[in-house]
């Protein structure tokens, strides 16, 4: 089924993405004819069951759509909306159509059957027709869906990268779908599924900086030679390779280690590994393009400002590495081989 998907998806990016579209969808906030086309295409529903209308897919099977989404500078909430319909099925609520996003970062409470609260840096927020949530009530952590029509935007922002990131206000709203979030399911899961669709669109930009990076060393002649040819430039790509490599495997690992939960040691270990090469990979792709990777039609900062905007989103490195270890403190010497060897922690 990957293979499949890949395939499918990177045809489509090849024929319809390209630097005109992304800079389109900067400087208008939203192509809505590009996310018609994809919509089409039924990606969305990539992970919903087939008995409800989707393929079926696993985790390890999307973590190729969300690199080459990354890889793209998709401008668009695919990895979002198909995460939504994820945890909607996982509730036995009908997965949605339309453009879906989550909000992470919320302050919400529920009086009766009635929301009060904050959403904050919804991905997307202001393109969405809906937004879910997670809320804790009676000690249990409900999923809410809410209707974009029924909230108020707070704020309107924008990541580094130009993507929206809002925040709204939700005032004695009932829900469109409430669900009790099941076991084993993590009240944090938003954070967790948001860390590992994030490290997987770094790993696949990175990869794609790389390519572009070393294809100029190949073509810019300096002294008479290609500066590829220099070894202080060789030793940046070099370096640059490792980084690109060890988030690759670390992103594919967290995906391939989740099935019907998200294993967040290797999320959390995805996270940690990409956010920390994006800067040093970010960093040596502008040192080797030099001035014309920062000028507006060089492709390299589509994806650059990508990396430092999403290597802060959903917990950066500081955040996860904290995470994982309390939790191997929590757990104790004695315990910490055995969890490595199980895949999990469960106090993450």
């Amino acid at each position: 089924m990957r293979e499949i998907f890949d395939s499918t998806i990177e045809r489509f990016f090849q024929d319809t993405v390209d630097t005109e579209q992304v800079l389109l969808a900067e400087k208008d906030g939203w192509n809505g004819t590009l996310w018609t086309s994809l919509d089409e295409l039924g990606f969305t529903y990539a992970m919903v069951a087939e008995s409800a209308g989707g393929a079926g897919a696993s985790w390890s099977d999307l973590c190729g759509v969300a690199r080459l989404a990354g890889s793209y500078a998709l401008p668009l909430p695919l990895c979002e909306s198909i995460f939504v319909n994820y945890l909607l099925c996982k509730c036995d609520i009908a997965p949605l159509t339309g453009v879906l996003s989550f909000a992470a970062k919320s302050e919400l409470r529920l009086d009766g059957d009635k929301l009060n609260g904050v959403l904050h840096d919804v991905p997307w927020g202001r393109y969405t027709q809906h937004i879910i949530a997670v809320v804790p009530k009676d000690d249990c952590n409900h999923l809410v869906v809410l209707s974009r029509e029924q909230i108020k935007i707070r704020k309107e922002a924008c990541n580094v990268a130009g993507e929206a990131r809002d925040s709204f206000v939700v005032e004695n709203i009932s829900p469109v779908f409430s669900a009790v979030l099941p076991a084993p399911i993590s009240s944090n899961v938003l954070m967790q599924g948001g860390a590992m669709l994030r490290s997987a669109q770094m790993a696949g930009a990175m990869h794609k900086a790389m390519t572009i990076s070393h294809e100029y060393a190949s073509e810019r002649v300096q002294f008479g030679r290609p500066i590829g040819s220099f070894q202080a430039i060789q030793h940046q790509l070099a370096q640059m390779a490792e980084h690109v490599s060890a988030s690759v495997i670390a992103a594919e690992a967290g995906f391939s280690a989740s099935s019907d939960t998200i294993d967040v040691l290797g999320v959390s270990t995805a996270k940690i590994c990409t956010s920390e090469a994006a800067g040093v990979g970010a960093s040596i792709a502008h040192a080797v393009h030099g001035a014309i990777g920062f000028t507006h039609e060089h492709p390299l900062h589509l994806l650059t400002r990508r990396l430092w905007s999403w290597r802060s989103e959903f917990g950066s490195e500081t955040y996860w590495a904290k995470q994982l270890g309390d939790a191997v403190c929590k757990h104790g010497a004695d315990n910490f081989w055995p969890a490595v060897t199980a895949g999990h922690f469960d106090t993450i």
